[in-house]
């Protein structure tokens, strides 16, 4: 017979999977305190949040569950933010540009999404937030309007596949009102990979959001994307 001694600790992911709020807040401090990496702590709470998105998807959770996990977050980062890595100099290869970012129609998760606004601010990018749920015409109009170098695309659930496939043709349909500022467009999420890539059509994909901003900064750095807008 196991004892309580052989029973294995719960991990963050897990607790913020089970929505415990206490328990997660408590863990991160302690992590913190222990000196752990931030961002190997924000990847555990995505993958945490990676369960949640499960659990509603297979009717385990509902709605209030989604906003349970958001709020358990929003408090995480309040915690870690301030800690996140920032640009190093001005001799950073890639320092500046202009990013969209949204959580497609359908989707209220805007996990993932905080994380990329944070770390694209700290190497000084302009960050349009348009929030959640967003419909692919305005996602299109903002386009127009602020001609981005970068649109980020954000979807927790499966579902927001189609959401994304929809929004990137209204970008693209916008694509003559933009002259020679086509912007790179990216989606993200837990469910994404390079087929969800393929037949969305984006330019690229990430299922991590730490992730994403190396590869936005990679691909602008290819580009030869002017900075200091």
């Amino acid at each position: 017979m196991s004892s309580p001694r052989d029973a294995k600790p719960v991990t963050l992911s897990a607790r913020i999977a089970a929505l415990d709020e206490a328990g997660s807040l408590a863990a991160i401090r302690a992590r913190v305190a222990a000196g752990d990496d931030p961002l190997a702590i924000i990847a555990e709470c995505q993958l945490g949040m990676r369960y949640v998105g499960e659990h509603y998807e297979s009717g385990r959770y509902f709605i209030s569950g989604l906003i349970m996990a958001g709020e358990i977050f929003r408090e995480a980062m309040e915690i870690l933010e301030p800690l996140l890595p920032t640009a190093q100099s001005p001799h950073d290869p890639v320092v500046g540009g202009v990013a969209l970012l949204c959580t497609v129609r359908g989707d209220i998760h805007d996990i993932g999404k905080s994380i990329v606004v944070t770390l694209l601010r700290s190497y000084r990018f302009t960050v349009h937030d348009l929030g959640v749920d967003v419909p692919p015409s305005e996602v299109a109009r903002q386009t127009r309007e602020l001609q981005p170098d970068v649109v980020g695309l954000s979807g927790l659930l499966t579902s927001t596949h189609s959401s994304m496939k929809e929004t990137i043709a209204e970008v693209r349909r916008a694509a003559p009102h933009l002259g020679d500022r086509h912007p790179v467009i990216i989606i993200g999420g837990s469910a994404v990979d390079e087929q969800v890539r393929a037949s969305t059509g984006a330019d690229l994909w990430t299922d991590d959001a730490a992730r994403g901003v190396e590869i936005i900064r990679a691909s602008l750095s290819s580009r030869g994307t002017a900075t200091g807008r």
